[in-house]
């Protein structure tokens, strides 16, 4: 079948059944990426190990997730975005069961990193869905309502698994995580249609080998980076430092090969355009300045004795964490019904201010005043988690060039990552360097103003942004 056709059947198809299918998968592997979270410190005590390893797993699911996203997308467009996305959803399932069953930690490791191939599910759910909406306004509603999924299921995640580990362990957990992986494929299966199309093209594996190793390497520097905050290393340092060499060739290959082969993962000439590299520059540092402020730093100090507000981790959770997951979700179908209408990247920069914003009232008032800081946390979730975060996944799909529709979600997710990798980096790093000087509250001021620093950087890039004019009303 033709790849003209086989997009016509989707198109076709019930969008409300594949919006159940694509929903389901979206839930399973948001719960497999946050519901851990609470669960850490059971892990650590049920398998014998510190809370160093425990979390490294994380880092290395999270690593696994980038990795796969960098070149899935791109290989469901030649085999078929349906079968890719059921694969996805049973090796979830699969890494689930090994972890559920580890005997020791390196199992878990196994099993975390296994689960780490259904990364890419956002946005492969978002092409599938653009291959069966044609009309932006339906779309951009549909979208906002997958992709708020992406900030967290309505914030009821982390009690969810913090309950599990509490009451039945931390298997449990996982266990809850066959069950959604398996009800997820089986619901692709029966609801969603199939759509390839660049069916017939060859899979460029080499370049996804050396993409593959420059931003694994890169993504390793920066875990190796983290742990020079605080505890200078010269071991560590020259391991990071030969890492990014490491990157850097890789990506010079990746250049390389690409200009040369007949049917490349990506065209260089599409690497070159703005469509291309303002987005990921965007996606990267708003990431940079935000993520670790919100899942970081402001959790840490509103539960800090002194300077912070001596705030249980329960409370803090239900008075910070749980309303900006909660209003990204509310939001995230508004924002997203908006962005056709009134453009992607206009909706962008209006979340890009308010974030900017939140952060100020953050820094300059929330430190000192715990009515302020959940004020500036609900105006981050509002702005960043439902519409900012909403925004950038949906210009990797609308801005990607129409030959190769996987590529610049999957390049997009894996700026997600590298951002992420980075605020945890560079934000924990000025708060240690900041610390010597005595004041506390001045070093949390310190971090706060750099994340904002670095995202009134991301709104410059933004503007940089083309109007991904098909996606948007003219009329």
């Amino acid at each position: 079948m033709s790849a003209t056709l086989t997009e016509a059947k989707t198109s076709r198809g019930n969008v409300t059944a594949l919006m159940v299918a694509l929903l389901a998968a979206c839930v399973a592997f948001q719960l497999n990426a946050s519901m851990l979270s609470p669960a850490l410190v059971t892990m650590g005590k049920e398998l014998n190990t510190d809370q160093a390893v425990i979390g490294l797993s994380q880092t290395w699911f999270f690593t696994a997730a980038a990795l796969f996203s960098l070149f899935l997308p791109r290989l469901s467009d030649i085999i078929g975005r349906k079968k890719i996305l059921i694969g996805m959803m049973l090796l979830m399932a699969v890494g689930s069961v090994i972890a559920a069953m580890a005997p020791d930690v390196t199992w878990l490791f196994v099993g975390r990193i296994i689960q780490g191939v259904s990364g890419p599910t956002v946005p492969l759910c978002l092409i599938m869905l653009r291959s069966a909406v044609s009309n932006p306004r339906k779309y951009g509603t549909l979208m906002g309502l997958i992709t708020a999924v992406n900030g967290g299921v309505a914030g009821v995640d982390s009690f969810v698994g913090g309950y599990f580990a509490e009451h039945f362990g931390f298997r449990s957990i996982f266990w809850l995580m066959v069950v959604l992986a398996v009800v997820a494929t089986a619901l692709i299966a029966f609801l969603a249609g199939e759509s390839k199309p660049a069916a017939g093209t060859s899979m460029d594996w080499l370049g996804v080998f050396f993409i593959v190793v420059a931003v694994g390497a890169l993504l390793t520097a920066l875990n190796e980076g983290s742990k020079l905050v605080g505890a200078f290393a010269p071991g560590t340092l020259l391991l990071a430092i030969g890492l990014v060499v490491v990157a850097a060739v890789a990506f010079y290959c990746f250049w390389t090969v690409e200009k040369r082969a007949k049917q490349p993962m990506v065209e260089t000439i599409h690497l070159r355009q703005r469509s291309t590299w303002a987005p990921l520059l965007t996606t990267t540092l708003t990431m940079t300045g935000i993520f670790a402020v919100i899942n970081g730093i402001v959790p840490a100090y509103v539960q800090a004795a002194d300077p912070g507000f001596g705030i249980g981790p329960t409370e803090m959770s239900l008075i910070i964490l749980t309303p900006y997951a909660l209003l990204g979700w509310l939001v995230g179908p508004l924002s997203g019904r908006l962005a056709p209408i009134l453009g992607y990247t206009k909706v962008l920069r209006i979340g890009m201010l308010g974030s900017i914003a939140a952060l100020a009232i953050i820094a300059f008032f929330g430190l000192s005043s715990l009515p302020m800081m959940i004020a500036g946390t609900v105006l981050l979730g509002i702005m960043y988690a439902g519409t900012v975060n909403i925004m950038l996944n949906g210009l990797g799909v609308v801005l990607s060039p129409a030959g190769n529709p996987g590529f610049l979600p999957g390049m997009n997710a894996g700026a997600f990552n590298l951002g992420a990798g980075l605020s945890f980096l560079v934000l924990p790093a000025v708060l240690v360097a900041t610390s010597a000087l005595g004041d506390a509250q001045a070093s949390y001021l310190s971090v706060v103003v750099t994340g904002l620093v670095i995202t009134v950087a991301a709104f410059a890039a933004s503007l940089l942004i083309p109007k991904p004019v098909e996606a948007e009303v003219t009329e």
